[in-house]
């Protein structure tokens, strides 16, 4: 994981900071929430992801000695400089599940700590979450449509600096089975793959040659890139012979790849090809652009593909590049917080709340989350909120909270669990999910309101701010 000290942050976090030191209100006792306002890609739900590495993040968080000199070299007092050299983040994190699947304008984490360590880590908790839920959204998008073929992250190259390094952790959780990222691989213990570039092939006088040799390299993972010159009169019968010599050395071809062309045309010959030369086991693998929608079309047209070797659009979130989430105070010192604006959209919601999943009397899902206050327990209705005349009953459902202590004092209160754990706790999420929240098109919205208590409890607010 990427070793992120305190001035990993915005400067208006610090300068906030120096404020409540100046002032004495470092031990004011602060709750933020953590949510987002729109869903990307114009998808029915987003994966969340990031918090094991976040918690990481916040257990080890100092400011070290480059740090502290660098921030009295641009101006900040000898004071609160110093104040920071012992800074630790001892707050209560109280969040969704990673893997789990979340939706606007509900929250997905909550801080609660002294005033100036929920400042300081807002812009480290708001860079992991925000990314990684994007990236993990976008994978669960393009598992979803492969169904059971294999999906490799190839992205590292096209990515945005070091944001490949968590695309490629959050890629896993969302459903993709290995990565090209070898880092990646060592830290996380994620499945590593690659095969070669067409530079290694026009690297030799000829295409043969260049299998050849990387064959006796890797018999036990040889894939051939077989689009350099010409796929079908060269590539795939070269790759043939290869794959001949292979068998009678006791090793198999594992697979091609076609990184070029029209890929279903291409695989439906090549699998032909593989087939007629008794090679039934050699798989088809495809890059080159690829997104849910290619992936998606691909499959409609019967290709006989066996792997998708995705870049760019998974790694940078393509087209979104960003999830829109927020980071808001909503209790001070046991007083309720709120921001007005005038979109109502903007406004928030104060208090501790938790936050459940609403499910009929056999444990379906109904596709809603309800928001309540904290201590709510027997709450029958829920309302938009921002639209009163939309109301839901939800006497007799079950309600399953989602929101569960993880970290207290600043520690951890799990041993970390690995990212095939958070995968699968994911899709089994998404199987409760109905077919209408996950289609491409027109996805169903699922509903997120809030209880009357809640609602009672905001507009009492509003109304007081008003008047002042």
């Amino acid at each position: 994981m990427i070793n992120y000290t305190g001035t990993y942050t915005d400067q208006y976090e610090l300068t906030m900071a120096q404020v409540y030191f100046q002032k004495g209100r470092e031990n004011e006792k602060a709750v933020f929430d953590y949510f987002f306002r729109k869903l990307p890609f114009h998808s029915g739900y987003a994966v969340f992801a990031g918090l094991e590495d976040l918690l990481d993040a916040l257990e080890n968080l100092r400011f070290d000695d480059k740090d502290l000199s660098y921030l009295s070299e641009i101006g900040f007092p000898a004071d609160f400089v110093n104040y920071l050299k012992d800074f630790q983040f001892k707050g209560d994190i109280f969040s969704s599940r990673e893997g789990d699947l979340v939706f606007p304008n509900r929250p997905v984490l909550r801080i609660e700590a002294n005033i100036i360590e929920a400042q300081l880590v807002e812009t480290l908790l708001l860079n992991i979450l925000n990314f990684q839920t994007l990236i993990a959204t976008k994978a669960s998008r393009m598992r979803m449509v492969a169904g059971n073929r294999k999906l490799i992250d190839f992205g590292l190259r096209r990515a945005q600096g070091a944001g490949g390094y968590s695309a490629s952790r959050a890629a896993i959780i969302g459903g993709f089975n290995a990565t090209s990222n070898v880092r990646v691989s060592r830290d996380y213990d994620i499945p590593v793959s690659g095969t070669m570039a067409h530079s290694f092939i026009q690297s030799y006088e000829d295409e043969l040659s260049a299998f050849r040799d990387f064959a006796e390299s890797r018999p036990d993972d040889c894939v051939l890139l077989v689009d350099t010159y010409n796929t079908l009169k060269s590539g795939i019968p070269n790759a043939i012979t290869v794959a001949k010599e292979m068998e009678r050395q006791g090793h198999s071809l594992k697979a091609i790849r076609l990184d070029s062309g029209d890929l279903a045309y291409l695989a439906r010959q090549s699998r032909k090809m593989l087939d007629d030369a008794g090679l039934p086991n050699v798989k088809i693998a495809v890059s080159n652009q690829l997104d849910e929608y290619v992936i998606k079309s691909l499959l409609e047209q019967e290709a006989p593909i066996d792997v998708f070797g995705v870049g760019t659009s998974l790694v940078i979130g393509s087209p979104d590049a960003a999830l829109d989430g927020v980071y808001k105070l909503v209790l001070l010192d046991g007083k309720p917080r709120i921001k007005l604006s005038e979109n109502l959209g903007k406004v928030t919601l104060p208090h501790k709340k938790q936050v459940y999943r609403i499910s009929d009397s056999n444990g379906n899902w109904i596709g809603a989350d309800a928001i309540a206050l904290e201590e709510e327990q027997n709450f029958t209705k829920i309302t938009h909120p921002f639209d009163v005349l939309k109301s839901l009953s939800v006497k007799n459902c079950l309600k399953e909270p989602l929101l569960a202590k993880v970290m207290e004092n600043g520690k951890r209160l799990e041993k970390p669990r690995t990212l095939e754990e958070i995968a699968s706790f994911s899709m089994e999420r998404l199987k409760k999910l109905s077919p209408e929240y996950k289609r491409f098109n027109n996805p169903h919205i699922y509903k997120v309101g809030i209880s009357d208590k809640l609602m009672k409890e905001r507009d009492i607010l509003i109304e007081t701010l008003k008047k002042d």
